[in-house]
């Protein structure tokens, strides 16, 4: 396995500029990325308070269930006492979803592992599981690769409420079928038969999505110590139960501040991350037909769909009595994070990242400020097949990545045609339609009535060109077919789609291929924490 690293073209422009750009970052973020970044945010860290053993409690009772390492014993330990953390979490995906999922996990376990070096003090890794996350339709799929394609292969149980993921049951039968022609697809390999009965009795020994989706991940990371936490789990909650309180006494002017900065970040030239308003709640609330957004209106917290309105009196009482009710939006949960867990760092994908641009004045409002911002590991698996593609193609990774692959097709496929053939098919059709243009001035004046058959005929001769046409090409194809699937092969494994292989593909797509000692393979690599993409030549 080695490991070389590229700069991705056509990047976020957000991105580019929180990497490369001093002004931009200190108008938006806090800490830097560096040394002193991360000791003055491990100072602020020990002026705060934490319910620490409230919240070590939360995190031994959530993943009990799910099976707890020594290792992980001894983070939650560490986590009562006075450990920092690294933290970074995804949606609950069926067979955890896409490869950034597992990117995210690697690197949140080997940020926290360098931080626990480096500062000398316990951090230890965990991963957030957006479990209150309530469209099914963004995590009820996964992609197989097919015929040079990535095919989306839909879990399609119906969900008529918004419920959350964390409530959302999964037909078990159902599932398991699915889960057997997504492997099916696979193919078989040495790996599989172990790999789909262990993912099969997860299926039945789970019910909802996020537990499905927590019981494998915390399989494959097991070894590593990771920590969990689903954010709709009702102990955790309770914890956040002072921190609703906070966020509703001060929702008006963190939704002003969120407002106004997302104005000055598309006044700087950037896009809208969420495109909030002036009169949001940031808040959603929980009931009988699923998860609802409040927006505040004459005092009100109200969803006037769904015919919800609560005073800030009553919204004060259901933090106190009932927080399960309450649940965070995009621009309140990284701050609710922040509250519980003591972040030394978060690990975030761009887009991400994006939002947490909005929110430095909104942290300053709750009495904290944000912590170390890190891009996640982008990570392009390179197996045997493809590097032997590439170099049989004589395409480079870079090529690739600059979606110039469909531009090197057509020009290879324009390299092969018979152009002799072309010619004289070309010649023969214009003498052919020369003819026709004849006969068509002879029957305009000798006999008009058959104008109507001449044209039907001559369009049964332009579609035999067309045929014959058709078939040479296949021909050629056939001839060249090894050649030809070489570039499908490189189009869907690398960059299916016209997306990055990470954003598509189960990381057991490639567990089927390698085993799962490939997630500690990649836990061994040398990866830069610098925004670059990382390629992994398996």
């Amino acid at each position: 396995m080695d490991l070389d690293t590229m700069e991705l073209p056509k990047k976020n422009k957000l991105m580019e500029s929180y990497r490369h750009d001093p002004q931009f970052f200190h108008r938006y973020f806090e800490y830097e990325m560096t040394p002193v970044g991360y000791e003055e945010r491990a100072e602020e860290l020990q002026q705060r308070s934490f319910q620490r053993e409230q919240l070590a409690a939360a995190v031994e009772s959530y993943m009990k269930p799910f099976g707890i390492s020594n290792l992980a014993a001894q983070y939650i330990q560490e986590l009562s006492e006075d450990a920092l953390v690294v933290i970074g979490g995804q949606q609950a995906g069926i067979l955890t979803g896409p490869l950034y999922s597992v990117h995210k996990a690697i690197s949140v376990i080997l940020l926290a592992q360098k931080q626990r070096e480096i500062l000398e003090k316990p951090v230890v890794p965990v991963f957030w599981v957006a479990g209150e996350d309530h469209d099914i339709n963004e995590i009820n799929h996964t992609y197989t690769a097919k015929a040079g394609k990535a095919i989306k292969r839909q879990f399609k149980q119906q969900t008529i409420l918004k419920t959350m993921a964390s409530d959302t049951r999964y037909d078990q039968k159902e599932m398991t079928a699915y889960i057997k022609k997504i492997f099916k697809s696979y193919g078989e390999t040495s790996y599989t038969q172990k790999l789909l009965n262990d993912v099969l009795q997860t299926v039945e020994q789970q019910q909802n999505f996020t537990d499905f989706f927590t019981s494998l991940m915390n399989e494959l990371f097991t070894a590593h110590g990771l920590l969990f936490m689903d954010a709709a789990y009702k102990p955790l909650r309770q914890l956040e139960s002072p921190y609703f309180s906070q966020m509703i006494e001060n929702t008006e002017a963190m939704a002003k501040s969120i407002y106004y900065t997302e104005q000055q970040l598309q006044a700087d030239g950037y896009a809208k991350p969420i495109e909030s308003d002036e009169q949001d709640a940031n808040l959603f609330y929980v009931h009988d037909t699923g998860r609802v957004l409040l927006r505040r209106k004459d005092g009100k917290f109200v969803n006037e769909q769904a015919g919800i309105s609560f005073t800030a009196q009553e919204m004060h009482q259901l933090a106190k009595n009932e927080p399960w009710l309450l649940s965070n939006n995009v621009a309140t949960r990284p701050i609710m994070q922040d509250l519980v867990f003591p972040v030394l760092a978060f690990v975030g994908g761009p887009g991400e990242i994006a939002y947490w641009s909005l929110l430095k004045e909104a942290f300053h409002l709750m009495g904290i400020n944000m912590p170390v911002i890190v891009p996640r590991l982008s990570i392009t698996l390179v197996n045997r097949q493809v590097q032997e593609a590439l170099k049989l193609t004589e395409i480079t990774m870079t090529q690739v990545m600059n979606h110039e692959l469909p531009e090197l097709l057509e020009k290879w496929l324009e390299q092969q045609r018979d152009e002799q053939f072309d010619r004289l098919l070309t010649e023969t059709q214009s003498q052919l339609q020369t003819q026709y243009e004849q006969l068509q001035s002879h029957l305009e004046t000798s006999d008009p009535g058959l104008l109507q058959l001449l044209d039907k005929n001559l369009q049964f001769h332009k579609s035999q060109f067309d045929y014959l046409q058709k078939k040479k090409e296949q021909s050629i194809l056939l001839k060249h077919h090894v050649q030809y699937e070489r570039y499908h092969v490189i189009s869907e494994q690398l960059f299916p789609e016209g997306s990055l292989q990470e954003r598509l593909y189960s990381p057991y797509f490639y567990l089927n291929q390698f085993g799962e000692g490939l997630i500690d393979e990649l836990l061994k690599q040398p990866y830069t924490f610098n925004g670059s993409h990382q390629l992994v030549y398996l």
